[in-house]
C-alpha cells in the first residue's frame, strides 16, 4: 500500500521503474486535487476518468527514447478462471522489445452521495479492498500483468481511525497502520460467503487531504 516517490525512479532507465512511478505521481497530483476541491468526485467511474486524465498528462514528460510508448487503457477486458473480468486501468510501457504492464483498481466511498442521500455498506466496501487486492495477485500470477496497483480513497473517518472494531466487517481491517500478509478471510458479507485469499504483505497507510 505504500505509494512513496522515489525520486530515482522518475528518470529511470528501467522502463517499470518510471511506469511505477508515473502511477504515484499521478496519484499525488489526484489527492491534492481532490482535497483542495479543484476535482469532484461522486463516485467510481468519476475518480477513474480524473486519475487517467493526470495520468495521460504525464506521458509525453516520461517519453526519454524514441522507442519509449505508453497507453492508457481503461475498463480493459481480461479472462480469468474462466470469466470475463475488467480492469479499472490498465498502464502500458514499451521500450523496444520490452513491455511492461501495471494493473490499477481503484475504489471510492463517499459518506453522502452528491444528492445528498447517506449511503450505507461500508462493509462492502471494505470487503471490497480485500477483494480487490485478490483480483490484483491474480492478475499478476497468471500473468495477465506484471504489477498491480490499488488505489482507494474516502471521507469516512472512523474506518480509518476507529475507536472500536467489534462488528464482522473488521475482518476486512483497512485502518491505517494495519499490517497483512498470507491470510485468508471467509467472514460473511450482505448475507453471502465469502472466500478471500491474499498472499503478499499489504500495510494500510492513509493520507489525509482535505476531507478525504
Amino acid at each position: 500500500m505504500n505509494n512513496s516517490i522515489n525520486q530515482n525512479h522518475l528518470t529511470s532507465p528501467e522502463l517499470k521503474n518510471r511506469l511505477r512511478s508515473m502511477i504515484s505521481v499521478a496519484w499525488s497530483i489526484f489527492q491534492a486535487k481532490v482535497g483542495s476541491g479543484l476535482i469532484e468526485i461522486s463516485k467510481e467511474a468519476s475518480m477513474q476518468l480524473q486519475y487517467a486524465y493526470i495520468l495521460n498528462s504525464l506521458i509525453p514528460l516520461m517519453r526519454f527514447r524514441e522507442n519509449d510508448n505508453f497507453r492508457i487503457l481503461l475498463e480493459h477486458s481480461v479472462r480469468l478462471d474462466h470469466s470475463s473480468r475488467e480492469i479499472d486501468l490498465l498502464l502500458e510501457g514499451t521500450d523496444g522489445d520490452k513491455i511492461y504492464t501495471i494493473a490499477v483498481e481503484m475504489k471510492c466511498y463517499r459518506e453522502y452521495a452528491f444528492s445528498g442521500g447517506k449511503r450505507g455498506a461500508t462493509d462492502i466496501f471494505m470487503k471490497d479492498v480485500y477483494a480487490d487486492l485478490e483480483l490484483l495477485e491474480k492478475y499478476v500470477d497468471r500473468p495477465i500483468c506484471d504489477e498491480g496497483v490499488e488505489l482507494v480513497m474516502n471521507n469516512l473517518e472512523r474506518l480509518i481511525f476507529p475507536k472500536r472494531k467489534d462488528a464482522k466487517c473488521w475482518a476486512y481491517d483497512i485502518s491505517d497502520g494495519t499490517s497483512v500478509r498470507d491470510i485468508t478471510i471467509t467472514t460473511p458479507i450482505g448475507g453471502k460467503e465469502i472466500l478471500i485469499e491474499l498472499k503478499k504483505e499489504y500495510k494500510f497507510t492513509w493520507i489525509n487531504n482535505g476531507e478525504f
